[in-house]
């Protein structure tokens, strides 16, 4: 039996992540997400790295670290601002990866590249709007000091708030394409700046990151219709897809869409964006319901990343860096665990071509 995709197959035992789909949950390293998500991103990426939540001197080691992996070395820097202006985000950020170095999988490399990833970004960002890299702020935490790079200025405390929110719920998700990618790269023996720019090149396909961006079209669809819930209700009954709603592993309630959702209802203020997200929400349930009654939809993580990103000013190119700055946890925590139980990943695939007799002439397709 072929699992196409490796749909349904396990293949390695973990202790970094727990998802469950049925049921809407998502648990780092025992703790649900919910619990997570109040924490900080310094906490939540020691709790995936360490397995346990840090006390007050083990959270101060780890934002020391943090903070002087953010130094961007200068080769890297001069190759981030030389590459065509026309190669796309992930392109330069998997190039830039690659060319840090090719050290063998430690914690101390997984911090190093979770902190410098955000200053890429920033500095390939500068670039291309012709502007000046901010200097870094040693004192400012992660999410904090990446929003002050990007743009130049301190972020208010609700772009701070949902940013780290944001990254903390999407630092990690089980055995996804990007995460299989970079244990796969690990499980040769690869060092983990290879494994890293692995899952890099995953995630820049759209069927793994680029969903928030499909979603912000449809929210300036919504936001520019004088009658959004005529526009929600054609969509339905024309049988398109309301992006940002549903997912293929939860089958109810997205836990991270709902963490997410929490900080908007306590920070959302006078945002026009994160409230146009809420409206539309709610109206998109209550057109579905009516419109195919039994038939429950609910928004996804990326319905409300979008809403958060355009709040912040970002443009769409920056929405899967963004991710990816989050996600370079996950990834770093899965190969120092790949490393640590490690088996080269190498499944069968059964053959479907021609077979030839030996005067060159093709035969019948043999059965398997």
């Amino acid at each position: 039996m072929i699992h196409y995709g490796l749909k349904g197959v396990t293949a390695a035992e973990t202790r970094i992540s727990f998802i469950d789909g049925a049921e809407g949950k998502l648990i780092y390293r025992g703790y649900d997400i919910s619990e997570v998500s109040k924490r900080t991103f310094e906490e939540a990426a020691y709790l995936l790295w360490y397995g346990e939540w840090p006390d007050a001197e083990q959270l101060l080691m780890l934002k020391g670290k943090l903070q002087k992996g953010r130094e961007l070395p200068g080769h890297v820097a001069s190759l981030l601002k030389s590459l065509p202006r026309e190669m796309d985000l992930m392109s330069v950020l998997r190039t830039a990866v690659s060319a840090l170095g090719s050290g063998p999988p430690s914690i101390e490399e997984a911090i190093r590249l979770t902190a410098v990833v955000p200053v890429m970004i920033a500095c390939r960002k500068a670039w291309m709007d012709n502007s000046v890299l901010p200097d870094s702020v040693n004192h400012l935490d992660h999410a904090e000091h990446f929003l002050y790079m990007l743009f130049g200025s301190m972020p208010t405390e609700t772009q701070r708030r949902a940013l780290e929110t944001y990254m903390i719920l999407t630092m990690e998700h089980g055995m996804n394409a990007s995460a299989f990618s970079a244990r796969v790269t690990a499980s040769t023996l690869s060092d983990i700046h290879s494994a890293v720019t692995s899952a890099i090149g995953t995630m820049k396909g759209p069927l793994h990151g680029g969903a928030p961006s499909e979603v912000l079209s449809f929210l300036a669809e919504a936001a520019e219709s004088s009658d959004m819930e005529e526009l929600i209700r054609q969509k339905v009954c024309r049988g398109e897809r309301l992006m940002g709603f549903g997912h293929r592993v939860y089958k109810t309630r997205d836990p991270r869409a709902e963490a997410l959702k929490a900080v908007l209802l306590s920070e959302a203020g006078d945002d026009d964006w994160m409230k146009l997200s809420l409206k539309v929400e709610e109206a998109s349930i209550n057109i579905l319901s009516e419109l195919k009654p039994g038939r429950a939809l609910y928004t996804n993580v990326e319905f409300y990343a979008a809403a958060i990103m355009k709040s912040m000013n970002m443009k769409a190119d920056l929405f899967t860096p963004v991710f990816t700055a989050a996600r370079i946890t996950g990834w770093t925590a899965h190969i120092l665990e790949q490393e640590g139980n490690n088996i080269l990943f190498r499944p069968d695939a059964q053959y479907v071509g021609p077979w030839r007799v030996p005067n060159g002439h093709s035969s019948q397709q043999k059965k398997s």
